[in-house]
């Protein structure tokens, strides 16, 4: 099975109950990624997504350009790794 990008996002900020799930699924589906985006205990949203390096990049900075002035933080990890996700979801 080939390769994926793959990334964890941590978004902080006043990013609980002002759409910033739905407006990131709607974002995905201008994008050939998968995944899913949920909201934190702690009051941050965590973003998993797969795809190409360039669509999941660009993917990102949709969101982070969508929802901007809500966001404070942004934390990012990223691996290579066998797909895991068909469709992309909000939890």
């Amino acid at each position: 099975m080939a390769e994926t990008h793959h990334e964890t996002v941590h978004f902080t900020g006043h990013v609980q109950g002002v759409g910033f799930r739905f407006t990131t699924r709607q974002v995905a589906k201008e994008y050939e990624v998968a995944g899913y985006v949920k909201n934190l205990a702690d009051g941050r949203v965590l973003l998993e997504v797969e795809g190409t390096a360039a669509e999941v990049a660009a993917f990102v900075a949709a969101v982070e350009e969508r929802m901007h002035g809500c966001i404070r933080k942004v934390e990012r990890t990223s691996e290579r790794r066998a797909p895991r996700f068909s469709g992309f979801s909000i939890l």
